[in-house]
C-alpha cells in the first residue's frame, strides 16, 4: 500500500495551526505561552490538557493523550488516518497526492462512495425535470439556495428509473444494492427502493453521501419518511442529518438543535436557523449524544409535547446525562400540539422560534419534573422513592459542578443530605520538570531535549558530525535527529514526534518535549551547541583511550603512534 509522502505530511502540519483546529472543538484558555482546557478525552475537574502553538502539539497530564493536529482529529473525530489528512488538507487548501489517496482507499468502499454520489446526482437532475416535485418544493417555500445547500433531489415514480439510469453495469448494480438503494421482491428481482419522494442525501463528516432519506409528496402515501437501511457506509445510530451543512455554514457551532425530520432541518435553514440536525428515524443514541456535544456545547432537543414526545425526550436525556461535563448544557423544547419546527417557524417567524428556545426546559428541570410526577413528596416514603429513582442516574454524571448541583437539588427535594462526590486529589502543578543541578542530565539527553523543543537548532550543525562516533546510549538517536532536521528544517516539535509514531523512541521524545527549559532562545541555543562541543571532545578522549590501550598491548603501528602524539599535543594546547 502506498504511503503519503513524509514531505506532504510535514508541509501539511507546517500549514496547520493546532490551536485553531483544537479551539474549534474544545474551549481553550490562554495560559502564558500555551493554551489549556479540560481534557476532551477523559472526565476531570482541572484543566490538565495543554496545547502549545510553538511546539504544535497537545498533551494531557491527566490521561497522557498527546499528538499533533492530525492525531487530535483522529482521536477526537474518530477519523481514520487518511480521513484526518484529507480534513486538514481541505482546511489548508492542499490536495492529498491523488495516487496516494487512491491507493490508501479500499477499492470497494471507494467505489461505493462513488455510486452513492452518482445516485445523488441522478436525484438532483430528476428534481429539475419533474413539474410535480418542483411545485412541491415551491409550495413548501424552499429557496433554490437551500435546495442546493442540502442537495435535495427527487426519486421518480418508477420501479426502475434509478436502476436503468445507473445500474446497467453489473458491478454498479451490485454497489447500488449494497448502498441500500434497491429492494428485492419475492422472486429476487431488484426494484428502486425510493419512488415518488423528495430525496435528502445524508452526508458523513467529510461531506460524502452515505445514505438517503425520502419524504412523500402526496399526503396519502406512507410511510411519511423512508430512510436507507444500514449499510457498510451508513449506521443510523451514529449519524445526524444536516450536521455537515451546519458545520460548513457555521465556523463555530455554539448550539445544535435536534429536530425530527429532514423538512424541519431544511425549513429552519430557510429562515436562517442553520444549526438544526435530525436523527435518522431512531431515538437519540449515546453515539448521537457524543457527536452532538463534540460539535457544540449547547444542545436543544425539539419534541412534540404529547406522551410520545416526552418519552423520546427522556430517552435523549438518558443518552446525554453521562456526557454532561461542565460547560455543556442540554435543553428540551416541547412543541404545541399539532406543530413541528417547520410549521412553527413559518407561523411565528425566527423571533418567535428563538424566544421558544430561550425559554426551553433545562435538562435538570426536565429530569426532576419527570421523576417527581408520580411521587408524593409530602411523605417520607415518597421522598425515599425519589432518592432511589435518582441515584442510578446521578451516578452517571461526570464529576463537576453540574453533578454537585444535581445532588444538591435532590437534597432540597427530599431533605436528605447530598452525598458528596469523592473529593478530588490535591491540586498539584503539571508534571513538567526543569533541569536542576541535582538531576544532572547527560550531555546526550540535554542535546536531544533541546533539539526536540527547538528543531531549528539543528541548522547550526554541519557534517561530518564527530559526536556520532561516540559510544554512548542515545547517540544514535541524537545523530538521527540531527540528520532528519537538517534534511527537513521546517519540522515543528509536533511534526517531529509524528515522525517517530509507532517507534519506541516516541515515548522518550514525548517526555523530553514536555520538560520546562527556562531561558531565552539564544541562551538555550548556546547550551545546545556547548553540549555538542563537549560530545565532540569526548570523541577525542574516546579515541585517545583506544590508542593508549593498543600501545599498552604492543599493537600500535606507526600511523597509530603519530595519531596518538597529535591527539596528546592537541589536548595539551587546549
Amino acid at each position: 500500500m502506498a504511503r503519503i509522502p513524509d514531505a506532504f505530511i510535514d508541509e501539511l502540519l507546517a500549514r496547520t495551526d493546532i490551536v485553531e483546529v483544537i479551539g474549534a472543538r474544545v474551549p481553550l484558555k490562554r495560559q502564558g505561552k500555551e493554551y489549556a482546557a479540560r481534557c476532551p478525552f477523559h472526565d476531570e475537574r482541572s484543566a490538565s490538557f495543554t496545547v502549545s502553538p510553538t511546539k504544535q502539539f497537545y498533551h494531557c497530564f491527566g490521561c497522557g493523550a498527546h499528538g499533533t493536529a492530525l492525531g487530535f482529529l483522529m482521536q477526537y473525530e474518530r477519523l481514520e488516518f487518511l480521513d484526518a489528512v484529507e480534513e486538514l488538507a481541505r482546511r489548508a487548501g492542499m490536495e492529498v497526492p491523488r495516487d496516494t489517496a487512491q491507493r490508501h482507499a479500499n477499492p470497494e468502499t471507494r467505489d461505493l462512495y462513488g455510486a452513492m454520489e452518482a445516485a445523488a446526482s441522478f436525484f438532483r437532475s430528476q428534481l429539475l425535470r419533474s413539474d410535480k416535485a418542483r411545485a412541491y418544493v415551491e409550495r413548501r417555500g424552499i429557496a433554490p439556495e437551500i435546495v442546493e445547500r442540502y442537495a435535495i433531489g427527487y426519486a421518480p415514480d418508477s420501479y426502475s428509473a434509478l436502476r436503468e439510469a445507473l445500474g446497467s453495469d453489473p458491478r454498479r448494480l451490485h454497489l447500488l444494492e449494497r448502498g441500500g438503494l434497491f429492494s428485492k421482491n419475492d422472486k429476487g428481482h431488484l426494484y428502486d427502493k425510493f419512488r415518488d419522494r423528495l430525496m435528502f442525501p445524508i452526508h458523513d463528516r467529510r461531506g460524502r453521501v452515505i445514505a438517503f432519506g425520502g419524504r412523500v409528496i402526496d399526503p396519502e402515501d406512507a410511510p411519511k419518511y423512508l430512510n436507507s437501511p444500514e449499510t457498510p457506509l451508513f449506521h443510523k445510530g451514529r449519524e445526524l442529518y444536516g450536521l455537515w451543512q451546519a458545520r460548513q455554514t457555521n465556523p463555530t457551532l455554539a448550539r445544535l438543535i435536534v429536530v425530527e425530520g429532514y423538512m424541519d432541518v431544511v425549513a429552519l435553514a430557510q429562515y436562517g436557523v442553520t444549526q438544526a440536525v435530525a436523527t435518522l428515524g431512531t431515538a437519540t443514541t449515546a453515539d448521537h449524544a457524543e457527536l452532538l456535544f463534540r460539535n457544540a456545547p449547547d444542545v436543544y432537543f425539539c419534541f412534540d409535547g404529547d406522551r410520545a414526545g416526552r418519552s423520546a425526550a427522556w430517552k435523549a436525556l438518558e443518552s446525554v446525562l453521562p456526557r454532561m461535563k461542565d460547560g455543556r448544557q442540554a435543553f428540551f423544547l416541547f412543541l404545541p400540539e399539532g406543530e413541528d419546527p417547520d410549521s412553527l417557524i413559518r407561523k411565528e417567524g425566527v423571533d418567535g422560534f428563538e424566544e421558544r428556545l430561550r425559554t426551553a426546559t433545562p435538562l435538570s428541570e426536565f429530569f426532576y419534573t419527570s421523576l417527581t410526577a408520580a411521587v408524593n413528596l409530602a411523605t417520607l416514603d415518597g421522598k425515599a422513592r425519589l432518592a432511589e429513582r435518582c441515584k442510578p442516574y446521578l451516578a452517571q454524571i461526570p464529576d463537576g459542578a453540574f453533578a454537585d448541583l444535581m445532588r444538591q437539588r435532590l437534597a432540597e427535594l427530599t431533605g436528605l443530605a447530598a452525598t458528596p462526590a469523592a473529593p478530588p486529589p490535591p491540586a498539584r502543578p503539571p508534571t513538567r520538570r526543569a533541569f536542576t543541578p541535582s538531576q544532572k542530565p547527560s550531555l546526550v539527553r540535554t542535546a536531544i531535549t533541546h533539539l526536540v523543543q527547538h528543531p531549528g537548532f539543528a541548522r547550526d550543525l554541519h557534517p561530518p558530525y564527530r559526536f556520532a562516533q561516540l559510544r554512548q546510549p542515545g547517540i544514535d538517536l541524537l545523530a538521527e535527529l540531527v540528520v532528519l532536521l537538517r534534511e527537513r528544517p521546517e519540522l515543528s516539535t509536533g511534526a517531529l514526534l509524528e515522525h517517530f509514531a509507532d517507534r519506541p523512541e516516541q515515548a522518550v521524545l514525548q517526555k523530553l518535549a514536555l520538560l520546562d527549559l527556562p531561558g531565552e532562545t539564544r541562551d538555550l541555543r548556546a547550551e545546545f551547541l556547548d553540549a555538542i562541543a563537549q560530545l565532540d571532545r569526548l570523541v577525542i578522549q574516546q579515541r585517545l583511550e583506544e590508542l593508549q590501550q593498543q600501545q599498552r598491548e604492543g599493537g600500535l603501528d606507526e600511523a597509530g603512534k603519530q595519531e596518538l602524539r597529535a591527539l596528546l599535543q592537541a589536548r595539551l594546547q587546549r
